[in-house]
């Protein structure tokens, strides 16, 4: 009888081309830097230089990594580059690639603590350290009311924290019989935009959604939260539903949830607290004061994805009453039922958020912690944070730049000026060279350069030499 045909990888072409793989990302690493930071190709490049058509037959290996080389890497902007510092830090690392890698071999389909126990365990156990790790209030915990899960991103989070406060505030009736127009959520003007996204998801609308106004450091008003609630109520409305920040992406203001939080649970609202980035500081003793007001909230997210060194996809989203939550999203049918669950015994994480299936991505986060240590970690946040107030200083050094706002971690929003059309034309030709990648937002109305300091390798040279290049250009257009 003749041997079966495979199209496999053989387990010896694994190793082989799995060491190639490897190198070639350690190679990526030592060269990044000499690659331009923001893609230079226009739109339709890329696939114009694929083939049109799948290969019929399968293809060597080493002819798909050179494809990576010469028709990839040019449409890349790289987010790893010490000198990215362009919306928000993406920071991959050693540890966290690969326990990415170990949680792609494994396959796990993590849906049910039957499907694959370890993959609750960890994340249970995980989520936990992290509690402690911030400072965060015991009762996110899971030997409590609360507890963790990770979800992809703080999108995801901030649309379950709004389902499992819709249903709360409607008695869970909204999920038998849909919203009936009244249910009010609210945010600040600086807030994320996934929060629009999450009411219109929802069924709330984006007529239900409150965007309230902000003060002089771009945090929310308690005040006018309170009388906007106060007038809702007045007209027949329901709020349900308050997001605070904790580092906004414009700018890193900080919400005063203290406040707010008192306005909540006066009020009867779910407080949801988004700390996507800004999070991590709070790893440091120092910076803990970001989290002032937390107890208070019924659900918190920051992103390890985005300062702590955690390859995305990684939002860890708590709630301190998990009943709420289940409740919200649990559906069962008769082919997920089995006697671990039935026991009451387990966490099933698919009942936590909005996909059936999820990967193990705890595994990577928990090679990151034990990589680096509690010391590790705050080291580099630390060290983050002193470059960017560095770079505050040298703004406000020169008499050509100001501050747009307070700088209180490691974002720095500052401008020229010689006023909004001069700030674009700066950041344009700055992208364009391709040396270093900065975006922008709007504070008062008014054009502003972001500059975020996070990624992985970013030294104190690369702060240095990418504000001598930022002055540098300045100057230059100053002449034209």
């Amino acid at each position: 009888m003749s041997e079966e045909k495979s199209f496999h990888m053989t387990s010896k072409a694994f190793r082989y081309y799995g060491r190639a793989v490897v190198d070639w990302i350690a190679d990526y690493f030592d060269r990044v830097e000499s690659f331009p930071v923001l893609s230079q190709v226009k739109p339709g490049q890329i696939r114009a230089s694929l083939p049109p058509a799948p290969p019929l037959e399968g293809e060597r290996f080493e002819s798909i990594l050179e494809d990576v080389e010469t028709g990839i890497i040019p449409g890349v902007t790289h987010w790893q580059s010490p000198n990215f510092f362009a919306f928000f830090p993406a920071n991959t690392s050693g540890p966290a690639i690969l326990g990415e890698l170990l949680s792609a071999g494994l396959g796990v389909q993590g849906m049910l603590w039957a499907t694959s126990p370890a993959c609750t365990e960890l994340e249970t156990h995980v989520l936990d350290w992290l509690v402690d790790m911030l400072g965060l209030p015991p009762k996110f915990k899971s030997d409590g009311t609360g507890g963790g899960v990770i979800q992809d991103t703080a999108s995801s989070a901030t649309l379950c924290a709004l389902l499992a406060a819709r249903e709360r505030a409607s008695n869970y009736e909204s999920n038998n019989r849909g919203c009936d127009g009244r249910l009010v959520a609210y945010a600040s003007t600086q807030a994320h935009s996934s929060i629009e996204k999450a009411v219109k998801i929802a069924g709330l609308g984006r007529q239900n959604l409150r965007l309230i106004e902000e003060d002089d450091r771009f945090a929310l008003r308690a005040e006018v939260l309170a009388n906007q609630i106060q007038q809702d109520r007045a007209a027949g409305f329901i709020p349900c539903f308050v997001c605070a920040t904790v580092g906004t992406t414009s700018s890193n203001a900080i919400d005063p949830v203290t406040e707010i939080g008192q306005i909540c649970r006066e009020q009867g609202l779910w407080l949801h607290v988004d700390a996507a980035m800004s999070g991590t500081a709070a790893l440091c003793p120092e910076y803990r004061y970001i989290h002032a007001g937390i107890d208070m909230a019924d659900s918190y997210c920051f992103n390890p994805h985005k300062w702590m060194f955690t390859t995305f996809d990684c939002d860890c989203f708590y709630v301190a009453e998990r009943e709420a939550l289940i409740n919200t999203l649990s559906v069962l049918p008769e082919y997920l039922r089995n006697k671990a669950s039935e026991s009451g015994a387990v966490i099933d994480y698919r009942d936590w958020h909005i996909p059936l299936g999820r990967r193990f991505r705890s595994l990577k986060l928990w090679f990151v912690i034990r990589h680096y240590g509690m010391e590790g970690l705050r080291y580099h946040i630390r060290k983050h944070v002193d470059l960017a107030q560095n770079l505050a200083k040298w703004v406000e050094d020169d008499h050509r730049f100001e501050l747009a706002a307070p700088a209180p971690l490691n974002l720095v929003c500052f401008r020229h000026l010689a006023g909004d059309e001069f700030n674009r034309k700066l950041m344009d030709h700055l992208n364009r060279s391709g040396e270093i990648y900065l975006t922008h937002t709007t504070l008062k109305e008014r054009f502003a350069l972001r500059f975020c300091v996070g990624q992985t390798h970013t030294e104190k040279r690369h702060v240095y030499q990418a504000w001598k290049r930022i002055q540098e250009v300045a100057l230059e257009l100053e002449k034209s």
